[in-house]
């Protein structure tokens, strides 16, 4: 594999890109067509919200970061609050957002063992 995109549905496709604007704290890097954007997340990781209103609010994403504190700081600041942040046995932290869809983001920074 080269390559992993993952994608959410919403409904208020507009509402949608600036939320999700406010989360990367950039526009989307790819505007696919006037229904469907991507973010660029990881080297080889892309997000792509679609306008899809019968698939709206189901999706779930996690996405890494080298420092949760300083994510959930930065993502608070943007005016995007999660639930705080949870350890997850030993396999590291976890923060959830959740879209105004009801898609959920979760934000992870893992454990070194």
């Amino acid at each position: 594999m080269e390559l992993l995109f993952a994608g959410l549905a919403v409904a208020d496709f507009p509402g949608a890109v600036e939320w999700y604007g406010r989360v990367f704290d950039r526009e989307a890097d790819v505007i696919v067509t006037d229904r469907e954007v991507m973010w660029r997340v990881a080297d080889a990781g892309w997000l792509y919200v679609i306008e899809d209103e019968a698939r709206a609010g189901t999706g779930l994403v996690t996405i890494s970061v080298s420092d949760l504190a300083e994510a959930v700081i930065d993502l608070e600041a943007r005016g995007i609050s999660s639930g705080g942040i949870e350890t997850v046995g030993d396999a590291g932290r976890k923060a959830v957002v959740t879209d105004p869809e009801g898609n959920s983001i979760a934000f992870i920074e893992v454990a070194v063992a």
